[in-house]
């Protein structure tokens, strides 16, 4: 027999809430992941996780780029950034250990000083933890407008496989009033657990993994357990949602995840973008989300499940609205990002990502 989900341990708002406007950004620079075997495994072909992966330049790190995603969802949005009540980064990569990255981006955006600012960490799922306080926010009526951005630059040791895939990139999402909104969040559900994956001591410069630990107990445990929990509290099964997005290390995870729940290949694929870009780490699961309100269309369900090491998901369901039509043509479209690449070699990439120190 199987066990109803209790529906009060469902995230649900007061009042509905909406996305009012979105918006992405990737970095031009790709390094392909034929380069990393080559410098480091002697060139073997066989077994690569992605195709290349997004790389930020010398003058990009996770503010800068949080600032361009966070002025394209305020052009879709259409609201004025002094509109905004909180401006909230989720990122593993801010650029000061002691320094606020929210407080930059608010004053660069024009929201400031009458804001509520801060940064967000739990891994990979940094950024829907601020989508989770946003939506909280603008629910209970604290305030009309909240911004909640996933963005990061990821690293990986230099010959380890996390360097194949730890790429630059994320998504920001302005909350507010359903009425408002180009989708509707209907609810959220989040499941943790300490399950330690993968982790960064402080002073460490590169994080650590646990190889195969990270699949089974972790990765496919927390995203299933979310997931298949959320649609039974809804009373809905994957044929339900037009759309999956899930979290995306690499190509093979989120392909497995979606078959453990029910989705098909062509559910997942618009937002399925760790081949091209790489794992963006806070921002995959929001860039992921954002490719796909690329493609919506009105009356179309999502379901998204991201994952952070440590370890936990957070679901969403997501109404997609009529306002989606106009609005996502008022900013660039995360396809027109990952388009405009530039490819460099390991050398290079090294030079970007500040691999090669001297002292």
């Amino acid at each position: 027999m199987t066990q109803t989900l209790p529906e009060n341990l469902l995230l649900k708002p007061n009042r509905p809430v909406g996305i009012i406007g979105y918006g992405a950004y990737v970095p031009r620079y790709r390094l392909p992941a034929i380069e990393v075997a080559r410098v480091w495994h002697g060139g073997a072909r066989g077994g690569l996780p992605i195709k290349e992966k997004a790389v930020a330049g010398l003058d990009e790190d996770v503010i800068t780029m949080s600032i361009e995603a966070a002025r394209n969802a305020l052009a879709r949005a259409g609201i004025h950034a002094h509109a905004l009540r909180a401006v909230w980064v989720g990122s593993e990569s801010h650029p000061y250990a002691v320094k606020p990255s929210g407080t930059l981006v608010a004053e660069a955006i024009g929201a400031g000083p009458d804001i509520q600012a801060g940064d967000w960490e739990f891994a990979c799922k940094a950024g829907t933890e601020a989508l989770v306080a946003a939506m909280g926010l603008v629910g209970s009526g604290m305030g009309r407008y909240a911004l909640a951005i996933g963005m990061d630059t990821a690293q990986g040791r230099p010959g380890d496989a996390l360097e194949y895939t730890a790429a630059s990139g994320g998504a920001a999402y302005i909350l507010g009033p359903a009425e408002e909104g180009l989708a509707q969040i209907e609810f959220s559900y989040s499941y943790v657990s300490d399950t330690p994956d993968f982790w960064r001591r402080a002073h460490a410069r590169y994080p650590e993994h646990g190889q195969r630990f990270t699949g089974e107990p972790a990765y496919f445990k927390h995203i299933t357990e979310a997931g298949s929990r959320l649609m039974r509290a809804a009373g809905t099964t994957a044929a339900d949602y037009a759309y999956a997005v899930f979290h995306q290390p690499n190509t093979k995870f989120p392909q497995r995840a979606a078959l453990l729940l029910g989705f098909s290949e062509e559910q997942i694929a618009p937002g399925l973008l760790s081949p091209v870009i790489g794992n963006t780490y806070a921002g995959a699961a929001m860039i992921g989300l954002s490719a796909t309100l690329d493609v919506a269309k009105p009356g179309d369900r999502i379901l998204v499940v991201s994952f952070g090491s440590g370890a936990g998901s957070d679901a969403f369901q997501i109404l997609v609205g009529e306002a989606i039509e106009e609005r996502r043509n008022k900013a660039m479209r995360t396809q027109d990002y990952i388009a405009r690449r530039t490819e460099i070699d390991y050398a290079t990439y090294a030079r970007l990502r500040g691999k090669i120190t001297l002292k």
